[in-house]
């Protein structure tokens, strides 16, 4: 089948090699180097593909993607990018744009793009989303499994579908239930809930609240999340652990969409959109009679799956270098550098706690390099024995005095309460303790406050 292609971009030989690529194929092939030409020629004629690069000279091709739709609404039109901004690509999916590459193209993955824009041509056209404005995000990642993400992100976030977010612990389901809310244009707020962290008692009437009267202590009546989400998206984290109690209420409010409160006996209607996640299968589960197959079927009209860090370590170094910043900006100090090895490492290392535990590393990290400089040996992982095996910076040769555990974790506390500048609540988030141990442990080790002495 041929079919006409346009080209808009302005490198030279990348413009070339697309061009004689197609050309090889029987299609016909025209191009252009900047906005105006390409604009120009989408005007002048019908192209069944436009090949719309992001940066051109006189300006952005995503802000030029809603033009092109709009003279031809039949084109598809798949957006070329050197940025690695997932973002972006949720914006151009949004836009309409059938699909999103990253450069250096690889032949394999254009022509697989292409093929399938040329297969989507012969169904029924599905109307595009209205464009939204950019808002930073927390997700970050140029490999190809987070593309994908960012894809489905935008092709469900301008429905009111179900959708049910899957991964491992740590991964940033969260982060992909607010980037869904965010460009869902719903005048409702985001509201999360865990299901995991709350007593089946607490979670019913925080989920769907309550009159005055329904137990004791009940003086006043409360709206639930569900009513107080309105128009906008209710996030049920951990939705494995539901009780079954809650589970046949969660399923009424998804076939019914009303709620009632607890101790009220008027159905209340709710309009807020429902995104659920879990680290578990929820089939198997129900095969195990801990969960309802029907609510899971109900939960899993949309799913999203979120790779794990270890199988998307290109990222790494992108991931690394944003939660530095993220850290130093919090705290008000220059960001650290990572030094090769230091980045060797990471890359080596499995992750079993995923972009939080990676997160974790680095925190630590910065606090140990006291120059401003990590290595490999500032890295220290959860899995030691695993660590041990990937360091590729030695140690100093300086013979290291074997100490208690009171003077390891005295010399810690103290490294931590540098970095925060002595702020208690930071260092106690740092540590994972609460405030009346670090309290506690300030005193037994006789430690200074910086900035106090």
């Amino acid at each position: 089948m041929t079919i006409r292609i346009l080209i808009i971009e302005d490198d030279p030989g990348l413009q070339q090699m697309l061009t004689l690529h197609f050309e090889d194929q029987g299609h016909q092939v025209q191009a252009a180097g900047d906005i105006a030409g390409g604009e120009a020629r989408a005007q002048a004629e019908a192209y069944d593909l436009i090949l719309l690069d992001q940066r051109l000279p006189d300006g952005a091709g995503i802000d030029l993607l809603p033009r092109l739709l709009e003279a031809r609404p039949d084109t598809s039109i798949v957006m070329m990018t050197g940025q690695h901004d997932l973002e972006l690509a949720i914006r151009a999916i949004k836009a309409g744009a059938t699909d999103f590459v990253h450069k250096p193209l690889k032949s394999a993955t254009l022509q697989a793009t292409v093929d399938k824009v040329l297969a989507q041509r012969h169904r029924e056209p599905e109307p595009t989303q209205e464009t939204v404005s950019a808002t930073p995000g927390d997700m970050i990642g140029r490999s190809q499994a987070m593309l994908e993400v960012s894809k489905q992100i935008a092709l469900c976030a301008g429905n009111s579908a179900t959708v049910m977010i899957t991964g491992e612990s740590g991964t940033g389901k969260e982060v992909v239930a607010r980037l869904i809310h965010q460009h869902s244009g719903r005048s409702g707020p985001f509201i999360a809930i865990n299901c995991a962290a709350i007593v089946e008692s607490l979670l019913e009437s925080e989920l769907f609240g309550h009159n005055k009267g329904a137990f004791t202590g009940a003086d006043r009546s409360k709206p639930g999340k569900f009513e107080l989400a309105a128009n906008g998206t209710m996030f049920l984290d951990e939705i494995a652990e539901l009780a079954p109690s809650l589970q046949a209420k969660l399923l009424r409010v998804l076939q019914e969409r009303t709620i009632e409160r607890v101790g009220g006996t008027t159905s209340i209607a709710v309009s807020a959109r429902i995104i659920a996640a879990t680290h578990r299968d929820l089939f198997a589960r129900a095969r195990d009679g801990l969960f309802r197959e029907d609510l899971a079927y109900r939960l899993n009209v949309i799913n999203i799956e979120l790779p794990p860090l270890r199988d998307r370590r290109d990222d790494i170094p992108l991931l690394a270098a944003a939660l530095l910043q993220k850290t130093a900006d919090r705290e008000g100090r220059p960001v650290p550098t990572l030094s090769s090895n230091a980045v060797d490492a990471l890359c080596a290392y499995d992750w079993p706690g995923n972009v939080r535990e990676l997160e974790n590393v680095l925190i630590q990290a910065s606090i140990l390099a006291r120059n401003g400089r990590i290595t490999a040996q500032h890295i220290r992982f959860r899995q030691s024995s695993t660590a041990s095996t990937i360091r590729s910076e030695p140690a100093q040769n300086t013979p290291i005095a074997l100490r208690s555990l009171d003077e390891v974790e005295a010399e810690h506390i103290q490294q931590v309460l540098e970095h925060t500048g002595g702020h208690k609540g930071r260092s106690c988030e740092i540590l994972g303790i609460s405030r009346p141990a670090l309290d506690r442990k300030i005193q037994k080790y006789r430690l200074r406050l910086p900035g106090r002495d």
